[in-house]
């Protein structure tokens, strides 16, 4: 006797063995024997064999027309034979009736299970959707095969390149997009990245790049939305003082200035002045939320997005011609030896008689101009004349004061790479396209006015930091335990030292119309201001405010984001660089060792730190001549050759000079070496310097 039986929805056929009440031993055509429940045998039979049985079975199921099944089948609860029976004839055979068994078991949307061998017709509403979902999903899966061949063949379909970004960074893997690139790839043996350029889905590199940080940063798009800027208090006292600024020229959200005044009287007045957006902006309205979304301007060569719309900017940037609302630091300086003595903060508003733009004056500001009167440069713009007594105070206690930071440091600081400026020339003035000339300028790190605006904005962000700790309002610190390798710049509530810039405590409060957090810290250095002793109580985040914490978690995600990308745009026009100008070869200076047995070498006369082969066994510093090899604008990918070594390697006097201090702020350092939006190399903050004092 053998039994057609169903195990976990399979069906098998077998010698019975044995027999009891509630169950029989089965043994299969492999000689695999299995105890099976009484209500799983379906069938018992003595002819034909059971694997002839299930073979005819399956090929007569296929024949079996499910519409007409359907139509056949009784309104309510039926068994297979039964079915058998009224679609072939009353007198069913045994593999009819089992062909009906698998037919009905393969179409659940025509009828329902209903127990063991037992089914019900669905209900023709329901029938009418399942068939079709189905017909959907075989166009669905039509739709994909024609998509993926014609991938494959090198052109890229319409509703593919509309969602590029999605499938190649954030994929809905059930997507018909998706799963066309996934089959396509597996066909062509092909990445989908480069299946995608294959098929022409990339227009243009630097748009690639550009959609790509939209997507992931501004899926909404970046433009604001239509809200009145909020206006400052009219009752402001004015600040009896001539300031200025010092920014590039490309800046307009200026937001800090100096004034001097006292020289010659032994007693100097240092004003560091900062655009006080805080006084107008409350926390929680709208202009905040703007502010708390984008958290700082995102920096890029040719184009920026500001924080905060450029109607608030523009009421609150400290332009020359202008007395704008400020948050002012005044410090008391001894003339002789240059010890500041005393400090105060007052609200009001500050006259600024010069927008100083240092590119296009560091050739004229030097140490040699500012200490010797008689020397004189054509063109010297008269404003800039007439400060020059100011300027060279300031660029005196700036020395000063980085010497003073030295000596807590254990060490001086090492600028011994410039900063690289980027002009995109061809463009219309607005958002690049990736066709613009670039130009790559150079500004040594260091230089009068880069010193000056730096050691001001250490001192207020390191003496503001220190008053909010003694009244007990909190703030948004930066430190930095060592200066040990491996140990980063972290944010805090606590004002802790911050061993790279050599101070006790260090805020970032100097650039509120580009950083949330310094606009976060313009709040509670304005309490202190107005309440003194009981600021406490009156600021807008008090001790342990867990909204201070999701603050500086997300600014610290969202400021990295934009760092990277901004590096990684650098490198993408360095890259152009290279090919706009023919540059086929550089001279560099072996860095470090990279991946894959490589070493990375530092271009010396441009923003690229990249891979060479050639370069084992060359110690750190050794100076070589490289042969470049083909530019990847998607990957941001180059590669190159050594082809002599340029110093002479017994004097270790002519190796190349290799920096590693950057920026506390982690905008300073070169590109990365490859990878979409790379980010910087020896980001990691290992000694801090001036650079945090300021936003790009």
């Amino acid at each position: 006797m053998h039994a057609l039986f169903e195990d976990s929805g399979k069906f098998f056929a077998g010698r019975i063995l044995s027999e009891a009440e509630s169950s029989a031993q089965v043994e299969l055509d492999s000689g695999k024997r299995v105890k099976v429940k009484a209500a799983n045998l379906l069938l018992k039979f003595e002819k034909p064999a059971p694997a002839e049985l299930l073979a005819q079975a399956q090929a007569l199921a296929e024949s079996i027309d499910l519409p007409l099944a359907w139509e056949f089948a009784p309104e309510g609860e039926f068994g297979f034979a039964d079915l058998a029976r009224d679609y072939f004839s009353e007198h069913a055979t045994l593999t009819e009736q089992a062909a009906a068994l698998f037919r009905l078991y393969e179409a659940p949307h025509y009828f329902r299970r209903a127990g063991k061998g037992r089914f019900k017709k669905a209900p023709a509403d329901i029938l009418q959707q399942a068939l079709a979902a189905i017909e959907k999903k075989k166009a669905v899966l039509a739709q994909i095969a024609e998509w993926a061949e014609q991938l494959g063949q090198g052109v890229c379909p319409a509703p593919i390149r509309e969602q590029l970004y999605k499938i190649l960074f954030r994929p809905d893997k059930n997507a018909p997009e998706y799963k066309a690139v996934v089959e396509a790839s597996r066909a062509t043996h092909t990445a989908p990245l480069d299946l995608l350029q294959k098929a022409g889905a990339i227009d243009s590199s630097y748009q690639f790049h550009w959609k790509r940080f939209l997507f992931d940063n501004f899926p909404k798009g970046t433009a604001f939305p239509a809200l009145d800027a909020p206006q400052p208090p009219a009752d402001l006292p004015l600040a009896e003082v001539q300031a200025f600024s010092i920014d590039d020229s490309q800046t307009t959200e200026i937001d800090d200035a100096l004034s001097v005044t006292g020289l010659g009287t032994g007693t100097v007045t240092l004003g560091i002045h900062i655009a006080a957006p805080g006084l107008a902006i409350a926390p929680g309205s709208a202009i905040d939320q703007l502010g708390r979304q984008r958290l700082s301007t995102v920096y890029m060569p040719g184009y920026k997005l500001t924080m905060l719309p450029d109607s608030v900017v523009q009421i609150y940037t400290l332009d020359e011609g202008r007395a704008n609302p400020a948050v002012s630091l005044y410090c008391t300086i001894d003339e002789a030896t240059l010890e500041i003595t005393a400090t105060e903060t007052r609200i009001e508003r500050v006259p600024v008689v010069a927008n100083l733009r240092h590119d296009q004056l560091d050739h004229i500001v030097t140490e040699a101009w500012l200490a010797d009167p008689s020397i004189e440069v054509e063109n010297t713009p008269e404003r800039l004349s007439s400060l020059r007594q100011q300027l060279f105070f300031l660029h005196r206690l700036a020395q000063k004061l980085k010497a003073g930071r030295e000596v807590v440091r254990g060490k001086p600081e090492n600028f011994n790479r410039p900063d690289y400026n980027f002009r995109l020339v061809g463009g219309e003035g607005g958002e690049p396209s990736g066709s613009e000339t670039v130009q790559i300028t150079t500004r040594q790190r260091g230089a009068p006015l880069d010193l000056i605006v730096a050691e001001a904005a250490i001192v207020a962000n390191s003496t503001w930091g220190q008053w909010l700790a003694s009244l007990g309002v909190p703030g948004i610190y930066r430190s930095q335990a060592s200066m040990a390798p491996g140990v980063k710049v972290r944010m805090g509530t606590k004002a802790l030292p911050h061993a790279g810039m050599g101070v006790k405590s260090y805020t970032w409060a100097t650039s509120p119309l580009r950083r949330y957090v310094d606009l976060v810290n313009q709040w509670q250095i304005i309490a202190c201001a107005r309440h003194g002793a009981t600021a406490a109580l009156a600021a807008p985040f008090k001790p342990k405010d867990a909204e201070l914490f999701s603050i500086i978690s997300n600014f610290d995600a969202t400021y990295s984001a934009y760092n990277g990308y901004q590096a990684g745009m650098e490198r993408f026009w360095t890259l152009k660089y290279l090919e706009q100008n023919g540059i086929t070869e550089l001279e560099a200076t072996v860095f470090k060792e990279g991946p894959g047995g490589s070493f990375l070498v530092r271009a010396d006369a441009l923003p690229l730190v990249f891979p060479v082969l050639g370069a084992q066994n060359l110690p750190r510093g050794a100076r070589l001549l490289v042969k470049l090899g083909e530019v990847d604008e998607i990957t941001l990918d180059l590669h190159g050759t050594v082809l002599e070594r340029l110093d002479d390697p017994l004097d270790t006097s002519d190796d190349g000079l290799v920096d590693d201090e950057g920026g506390d702020d982690g905008e300073d350092g070169d590109s990365a070496v490859a990878g979409p939006i790379a980010i910087a190399v020896d980001m990691n903050e290992p000694e801090a310097a001036p650079a945090d004092a300021a936003a790009p």
